[in-house]
């Protein structure tokens, strides 16, 4: 366990294959929100460093030969990798301290999955995608043979956007995925956890030989410098992970350049548990909402129960969101850490108010830990009596909070999951996968966790349905992301 007196945070961020600081000498804080304390400072760049990144961006797309040349793409994602694994401690780290996530989530969704599975298979891909796929040569309008391909090519300028809850999870994957297929990127971090973005910036720079230009790393605490990425003609497409109402206004910001999009956006995911499932399984799924203090977009924060079966789901989460060890993230044993920031904490305590004014029952917590005196935390909690019309069963809350909702039959059930704004994740419990698949069929969601499964992996695209998103990132589907699609004919012989 390391404190910040031994880890070396850059604070520089990556323009032009330079590390530098912001044109106007302006730095922001990066504040620990399990203490509350300022670990330390990083750049804070303004519209003149954006537009510069933006110029490199572009010119190395245009005038190197990044875009064709794929043995290159390889040796510098393999470069990349052994960078990013010889400071695998440093960024665990930093992690802990910037983002508040528990030490246990390094060792998974934070830190060692991705670190181990992104870059590999995104340099496989490389080598083995089909680039260019032949047709049958066919006749024209005069009869004669044509001989057709159909070539795949990358988009040009990525503005890759992150968010604050999995920073270095979705920087490597959009990252990985945008070099690999051979567009350029400026990625811009979430102010409220840039070291984990300046670190990759600073290996990048001296580590690789990713040419200058091809990915750079703009911090800033203005979150609307982002937009800047949004409005450029000289970007191709934008690559953003975050809230639905951000992803609304980067769409109707790049209406006036038509500009290409990847979203990844919210979510309200619903486990359905049916009631022939095994309770003391599928109740598990409870601690989910409490997996980095539930600030993940496909956490499945509505639980349905069958009417039949209700009373004894609820006892069971009751014991389950009371035994939920959280805290000091440090901790080896502690699942949930604290919400990233005041605001963040205020707002998750707003919906659980509002969860009492509508008429839920609060079973479980409902306020901050009367034992800790720093850091956002919110406790563990539990809304049961929850009509799927309450604001707490539709809205985004991004904190620990779980409603329980109960439902008459595998129809109701099914309408109740998907009536919702949202269509990210999901879950089905069932006494047999031939029903669990039967109900997880129909849940419109871009995945479905059946029995337990697994819906996150480098080869298994994600995405959502309705208002979480637009386009799948991870595997192929996400590798086809981030290129054209080109169609060639000339005459046969």
């Amino acid at each position: 366990m390391a404190d910040i007196s031994t880890l070396h945070p850059e604070q520089r961020m990556l323009i032009d294959g330079e590390l530098v600081f912001a044109a106007s000498g302006k730095t922001f804080d990066n504040v620990n929100p399990a203490t509350e304390e300022v670990l330390g400072s990083v750049t804070d760049a303004g519209p003149e460093d954006m537009h510069r990144a933006i110029a490199a961006a572009r010119r190395a797309f245009d005038e190197t030969d990044w875009s064709t040349n794929r043995s290159l793409r390889v040796r510098c994602l393999e470069q990349l990798q052994a960078a990013l694994e010889a400071e695998r401690e440093e960024l665990r780290e930093q992690l802990i301290l910037e983002a508040g996530c528990p030490r246990m989530l390094t060792y998974g969704p934070q830190l060692d999955a991705p670190l181990n599975g992104v870059l590999p298979y995104q340099t496989k891909l490389v080598e083995e995608f089909a680039w260019e796929t032949d047709l049958p040569d066919a006749p024209d309008f005069q009869g004669s043979l044509t001989a057709r391909r159909v070539r795949k090519e990358p988009v040009g300028v990525v503005g890759a956007i992150v968010p604050w809850n999995f920073p270095f999870e979705v920087t490597i994957t959009k990252v990985a995925q945008a070099l690999a297929t051979g567009n350029t990127v400026v990625l811009k971090p979430a102010p409220d956890t840039p070291w984990n973005a300046t670190l990759l910036a600073r290996v990048v720079a001296e580590r690789t030989d990713i040419p200058a230009g091809v990915l750079n790393v703009v911090t800033s605490s203005d979150h609307l410098l982002g937009e800047e990425l949004t409005l450029s003609p000289q970007v191709d497409l934008i690559s953003f992970t975050g809230s639905t109402a951000v992803g609304r206004r980067i769409m109707e910001k790049g209406a006036a350049t038509l500009k290409r999009l990847f979203l990844e956006l919210g979510g309200k995911s619903a486990t359905v548990v049916l009631e022939d499932a095994d309770f003391s399984t599928a109740m598990m799924m409870g601690l989910a909402v409490c997996t980095h203090a539930g600030q993940g977009c496909a956490i499945p924060t509505r639980m349905l129960l069958p009417r039949s079966r209700y009373d004894e789901g609820v006892e069971l989460l009751k014991g389950v969101l009371s035994s939920v060890p959280y805290g000091d993230p440090q901790r080896p044993d502690v699942l949930m850490g604290p919400l990233i920031s005041a605001k963040q904490q205020a707002r998750v305590l707003g919906y659980i108010e509002k969860g009492v004014a509508e008429g839920a029952t609060l079973a479980v917590g409902g306020g901050k830990p009367a034992a800790m005196d720093k850091g956002f935390f919110v406790e563990p909690t539990l809304f049961v009596d929850v009509d799927n019309a309450m604001t707490i069963a539709r809205e985004e809350i991004f904190g620990p909070v779980l409603v329980v909702i109960a439902f008459e039959d595998d129809d109701d059930a099914v309408r109740i999951a998907n009536d919702s704004n949202y269509g990210l994740g999901g879950a089905v419990f069932a006494g047999s996968l031939e029903r669990a698949m039967a109900v997880a069929n129909r849940l419109r969601t871009g995945s479905v966790s059946v029995n337990g499964g697994m819906t996150y992996a480098p080869d298994l695209p994600f995405g959502g349905y309705k208002d979480s998103g637009i386009g799948r990132q991870n595997g192929v589907a996400g590798f086809d992301q981030y290129l054209e699609v080109k169609s060639l004919a000339w005459p046969a012989g």
